[in-house]
């Protein structure tokens, strides 16, 4: 188990499990609990529903970025209140990040605050998303505009729920994941060398239907880490004044490459996931890294064979002054200035606050085909 702390005091934990019934004695102190789904993953609220008490369930249908909004929200709210939940009950949120996102929000505002719990049954949701108690949702194309901090009690981790995942879907966690340890590598320096080699693993599978298959041993410990290094960070600095800014590396460019993509059409139609648009990030911060002599020549074309290992994109699809509007934009934009997270070397990141156009033009002015 993993402790998110505030000030000494947990108010948080991730829990590990081998199967949703291990979560039983856990969720039996959750009291009087309203589960919200995406029914994409109905059987594992339902092996849920059948070992502990469900008092009221919400399925989210066709769960994307299109209903991660205010709408959303208030719907969940309302039920919560048609089904007489009171200020101690739980929201258990089952499903991805955007699950987690919306309905982590719903209980932090309903009645003015209420219990949340999440199981994520993503990768990107057990490594991110749905550790360190961010939630939120968009305001018109603008990535989580609205939100708000709120740890849940708990994290309940199952890695063995991922073997069903597409691999698309999948690879979109490895993205994170390899923030993660490019933030942080490790005591020994070889997180990412292990990630790399686990995901190799699990490429050579046989696989029916493109889902991942067998989750190793080897990467259900990475996960782990992956979790502890973020619960780490939020534990020092909760509400992003400092460390956890760190935790945005390649984010400043995914969401404004994001809201491109939504500009032109729904994300779908733009073919640009979270994950994708991360790992573009994640390649366009080394580069700039490069670029303004913080670090050597060779690091960013060493991320982008990481990332062709993960099966991920590491070029923008957009001119990079389609960026610049977007970028200004962005919640963690400060006088027309942007928290750039940049990489000295793996398991080596700072914090730049740099003028957006100046940012940009030192990554010149090409664009480059989404591949």
């Amino acid at each position: 188990m993993i402790e998110i702390k505030r000030g000494g005091e947990t108010v948080g934990r991730v829990v590990f499990g081998a199967g949703t019934d291990s979560f039983e004695e856990v969720l039996g102190h959750c009291g009087h609990i309203y589960l919200v789904y995406d029914r994409a993953v109905e059987r594992y609220a339902n092996a849920l529903s059948s070992s502990c008490r469900i008092e009221s369930a919400y399925a989210l249908d066709n769960v994307g970025e299109d209903i991660k909004t205010l709408d959303t929200v208030r719907d969940i709210c309302r039920w919560l209140m048609e089904n007489g939940a009171d200020r101690g009950a739980t929201v258990l949120a089952v499903g991805g990040g955007i699950v987690s996102d919306m309905a982590g929000f719903a209980a932090s505002i309903y009645k003015r605050g209420i219990r949340s719990v999440y199981l994520p049954t993503t990768l990107l949701a057990q490594v991110d998303a749905a550790i360190g108690g961010k939630t939120g949702v968009n305001l018109d194309s603008y990535k989580n505009m609205i939100g708000t901090f709120c740890q849940p009690e708990y994290t309940l981790i199952c890695p063995e729920v991922l073997a069903s995942l597409p691999v698309n879907v999948f690879a979109d966690g490895l993205a994170e994941m390899l923030k993660t340890f490019i933030i942080d590598n490790g005591p020994d320096s070889d997180r990412v060398g292990r990630m790399l080699d686990a995901v190799e693993d699990i490429k050579m599978q046989d696989r029916e239907n493109q889902h991942v298959g067998v989750i190793s041993d080897a990467f259900a410990r990475l996960i782990e880490e992956a979790a502890s290094v973020k619960a780490g960070i939020v534990s020092r600095d909760e509400h992003e004044k400092g460390e956890r800014r760190l935790l945005n590396l390649g984010h400043t460019f995914a969401h404004a490459i994001e809201y491109c993509a939504n500009s032109a059409g729904s994300h779908a139609q733009s073919g640009v996931s979270h994950g994708e648009a991360v790992a573009i990030g994640l390649s366009m911060a080394a580069r700039l890294s490069e670029a303004i002599g913080l670090a050597k020549p060779g690091l960013a074309d060493m991320i982008d064979r990481s990332l062709g290992i993960c099966g991920l994109p590491c070029r923008c699809p957009f001119p990079l002054g389609m960026l610049e509007d977007a970028m200004k934009k962005d919640k963690k934009s400060d006088e027309g200035k942007v928290h750039f997270i940049l990489i000295e070397d793996i398991g080596a990141v700072t914090d730049r606050l740099m003028d957006v156009h100046e940012a940009l033009e030192a990554l010149g002015n090409n664009a480059m085909p989404l591949k």
